[in-house]
């Protein structure tokens, strides 16, 4: 069993920044990958960004690619996203997940997700 807890939520303006953390408990999680995801009101949960276990490589949505950026810290078992020149169509709730296997891309291939933050943009 794992638990991840995300946090950092918030409401800002569009073009501000947020940092999203994600905590990662009861499993061997330098071992993973680990993404984020996104669900917006009406919309299918989508990929936004992944990263490696040792964090040596990351991917990133096309929609976000330039503007977000994915860390880790496998001390401390946290995964980051941090999120510069923030749109309105950014708005979601996100969430962080554990990949066991397969393309990362899918949420098919991720077996763990926290609760969610909400990330709120107004423009």
């Amino acid at each position: 069993q794992v638990q991840l807890v995300e946090s950092g939520g918030g409401l800002v303006q569009t073009g501000g920044s947020l940092r999203l953390s994600c905590a990662a408990s009861g499993r061997t999680f330098s071992r993973y990958m680990m993404g984020w995801f996104r669900q917006a009101p009406g919309k299918e949960r989508e990929f936004v960004a992944a990263i490696s276990w040792s964090g040596s490589m990351t991917w990133f949505a096309d929609s976000v690619k330039g503007r977000f950026t994915i860390s880790r810290d496998n001390a401390k078992n946290m995964v980051y996203l941090q999120m510069n020149s923030l749109k309105p169509e950014d708005t979601a709730l996100y969430y962080c997940a554990v990949c066991s296997g397969g393309n990362y891309y899918y949420a098919s291939s991720y077996d763990y997700w926290g609760q969610g933050t909400q990330v709120t943009v107004s423009s």
